[in-house]
């Protein structure tokens, strides 16, 4: 299970590499940081019968700059072209810099900061309400949580119990303006979301073994959860590695070729 899902990660990078090079802008850090998460969601955690089907399990990229990872998922997953790719950031394509509507498995547009998770926070209690099954995952940025929006909805999630949303961290340590420690520091994480009504269970977002233990543990939780996985901006690429320069700039040609021969290597 694990090679299957490295196998599709590995994919996963590739393409955004391959994304952002043609467009000649974006986001490569958080896209690869993310990678393994969505990866993770996609092909073994959430239950996507299809993607019509009205009991999928939802999931929300709050995060939504990360949009190439996401479109890279979705493209393994056969809703998109894989030829498709390419279009990304260009004028008239349905793969804009932020997810929007128009493609399976995008549940809703994303991009300014925190309202996605709080738009995940209205699924799932919608799931609750209708007595539905489905469960709804929410992707947000370590940066992303500096936002006060994402405290309000953490806060109406466990008000009203929604012990079916998993809100996950994508914990790379680093936003655009530098290390988010400096910035305006969300530490320690887990402690303020158990402050706020939550189950909080950290792992490696790199380790699909620790992985599997988090979500798990947070899918047998009643309460809301929040998975905060450690990640590495950049991951995968060498020199892009935990440098924050890599937030929002597109690969040059030298540099795309460089990044695709360390991924394939």
């Amino acid at each position: 299970m694990n090679s299957k899902l490295e196998e599709i990660a590995l994919e996963m990078r590739k393409n955004i590499i391959m994304q952002l090079y043609s467009a000649g802008s974006g986001h490569p850090g958080g896209s690869l940081s993310a990678a393994d998460i969505i990866a993770f969601l996609y092909f073994e955690e959430m239950n996507i019968p299809s993607f019509s089907d009205p009991n999928r399990d939802r999931f929300v990229l709050s995060k939504g700059h990360a949009a190439p990872a996401l479109y890279s998922a979705l493209a393994e997953k056969g809703s998109i072209d894989k030829g498709e790719l390419i279009t990304l950031r260009k004028l008239g394509s349905r793969l804009q810099g932020h997810p929007s509507m128009g493609i399976d498995g995008i549940e809703v547009p994303t991009g300014s900061l925190g309202l996605g998770l709080s738009a995940a926070v209205g699924m799932a209690l919608a799931a609750k309400l209708d007595g539905a099954p489905y469960r709804t995952y929410a992707l947000c940025g370590d940066g992303e949580i500096q936002e006060g929006i994402v405290w309000e909805a953490l806060m109406a999630a466990s008000h009203y119990g929604l012990g079916s949303l998993t809100v996950i961290v994508d914990n790379n340590g680093l936003q655009i303006d530098g290390p988010v420690s400096d910035v305006m520091s969300p530490y320690p994480i887990a402690q303020k979301a158990i402050a706020f009504g939550f189950d909080a269970f950290e792992c490696s977002g790199h380790s699909f073994d620790s992985l599997r233990e988090a979500f798990a543990k947070a899918k047998a939780s009643p309460k809301p959860a929040m998975v905060i996985a450690e990640t590495v901006k950049g991951k995968g690429v060498g020199f892009m590695e935990n440098d924050v320069g890599w937030h929002g700039k597109a690969p040059n040609k030298e540099e795309y070729e460089q990044a695709m021969a360390c991924l394939e290597g």
